[in-house]
């Protein structure tokens, strides 16, 4: 079979070991040849490609972003978008597609499976937050760098007796912020599941500096609702998603906080820092069984389907299934942060 590639949304460590995983069992077991193309959904909208052979991939495991680049192109919004996709692949003569991103990337898989291209999809979010799989490959590796961020946090707050808010990915799910902050000992998690109570957070803080810690360690995702119950973004503008820029409620929550309590309090945006570099081991084989359960199931003929993992087993979900809803921290994971927190 002549199969096509791509990457669509933000970058991600694992997505090269995904793309390594499928062109290695898809050429080495069943004999198939490899388009990529390149920058997402740009590429197949421009036709702009490249083979990608057992060479190509060679060496790309362990490596961050991805070697087909990525953007967040929204086909559906683009006239005649759907029609020039599925052209390209004819063009091509893609016999099946899979596409490796996002409940926005898959959005557009869906539609140009609707259309009658056979497409299978591949989980990827750096936030966790794509319905029906209990995890998505870069996630570890996105919590391993906050985490130590966190830990790090602890020697200067404590040094200086400050008050650190910082402020990680997780546009409307929590699950970076719940897992760094709660591995690195955290004094006070917040997350865009939660709008921010600052009488509450203040508490906790007042709390630690009575107890004999002169310092405290706040961790806020990106997406967390300020007080007043909106998003901190930077300018107007959205992507072709309609997604604001997120970026900046760390820094109001710390002047929100020293304006409240008296404490220095500084802040600090881990940004693009989290998805950036080389995937841990588990993203590497989390994303390599991912890649492997894609390429079987095109030859299976199981199109329209999302490769997913429950528990420690491989399954598969419809793609509209996927993309129906977020999945966001429940109450049970959010009863972790009330069992570690003093009464205020």
């Amino acid at each position: 079979m002549r199969v096509g590639l791509l990457t669509g949304g933000g970058d991600c460590p694992g997505l090269n070991a995904v793309i390594h995983a499928v062109v290695k069992k898809g050429i080495l077991h069943y004999g198939d040849e490899f388009v990529g193309f390149l920058e997402g959904w740009r590429g197949v909208l421009d036709n702009n490609s490249a083979p990608l052979t057992l060479a190509a991939v060679d060496g790309i495991l362990d490596q961050g972003g991805t070697v087909l680049r990525t953007s967040r192109t929204n086909v559906r919004k683009i006239e005649g978008g759907i029609e020039k996709c599925v052209a390209t692949l004819k063009a091509n003569k893609i016999d099946a597609l899979i596409a490796i991103g996002g409940d926005d990337t898959q959005s557009v898989t869906n539609a140009l499976i609707q259309a009658g291209v056979p497409g299978v999809g591949v989980p990827k979010t750096i936030d966790n937050d794509l319905y029906g799989t209990d995890a998505c490959f870069g996630f570890d590796t996105a919590v391993s760098i906050a985490t130590e961020a966190v830990d790090r946090l602890h020697t200067t707050a404590e040094a200086h007796n400050r008050v650190i808010v910082c402020e990680v990915m997780g546009r409307d799910a929590g699950w970076i912020a719940l897992t760094a902050g709660v591995a690195g000992g955290a004094h006070v998690v917040l997350v865009p599941e939660k709008p921010i109570d600052l009488d509450h957070v203040c508490g906790l803080l007042k709390y630690n500096h009575d107890h004999g810690k002169k310092y405290g360690i706040v961790v806020v995702a990106e997406g967390a609702k300020l007080p007043g119950g909106g998003q901190a973004t930077q300018g107007s503008k959205v992507d072709s998603f309609g997604h604001a820029r997120l970026s900046g409620v760390g820094q109001a929550l710390a002047e929100m906080i020293e304006g409240k309590t008296g404490y220095e309090t500084r802040s600090v945006n881990l940004g693009h820092t989290q998805r950036g570099g080389t995937p841990t081991a588990y993203d590497r084989m989390l994303a390599t069984r991912y890649g492997l359960a894609a390429i079987d199931l095109v030859h299976q003929g199981n199109f329209g389907r999302l490769v997913v993992l429950r528990g420690t087993e491989i399954k598969d979900i419809p793609i509209a299934e996927a993309i129906s809803k977020n999945r966001t921290v429940t109450d049970n994971f959010l009863e972790i942060l009330d069992g570690l927190e003093p009464k205020v």
